[in-house]
């Protein structure tokens, strides 16, 4: 959106514009409103918007920077390691790498992408479930965070 610098130094620096000349008290022009207050701006005025940035969001940490919530490592089970390769891991992390592995081997059915298909590891995991529902597996590890 461009934005007409003449007209807007004029403005900041208290000049009166071309365009703000029915506003000014001291030109000739005669307004039809008495009192400049209630007087409506021309309606081929456009006004400009300012975009203001909001605050970068804070991780999950505690004032002196340590990890909380679902951010924070835990220790795993077995089963657990054996996919995500690490004794101790986040649930966020871990996460993404059972979606990693469930991409990688083409876990999904092809018919209903929102079903995973569970091979030998996953089984582990799922409670020796063969299909499982993608809303299911972040209640389905809960167990293996110990």
């Amino acid at each position: 959106m461009a934005v007409s610098t003449g007209l807007f130094s004029a403005f900041v620096s208290g000049e009166t514009a071309s365009l703000a000349m029915p506003f000014s008290t001291t030109s000739s022009y005669s307004s039809p409103c008495p009192r400049l207050i209630h007087c409506q701006p021309p309606a081929n005025l456009r006004r400009v918007r300012f975009q203001t940035l909001a605050p970068a969001s804070k991780q999950a940490t505690t004032g002196r920077g340590e990890l909380r919530g679902i951010m924070k490592p835990r220790r795993v089970t077995p089963e657990m390691e054996a996919i995500v390769g690490s004794p101790e891991i986040s649930r966020t992390q871990a996460l993404k790498l059972i979606w990693a592995h469930i991409k990688q081997n083409n876990l999904q059915d092809p018919e209903n992408k929102k079903i995973i298909v569970c091979d030998e590891k996953l089984k582990k995991i799922f409670k020796g479930r063969d299909r499982v529902g993608f809303l299911e597996i972040a209640g389905l590890i809960t167990p293996h965070f110990l």
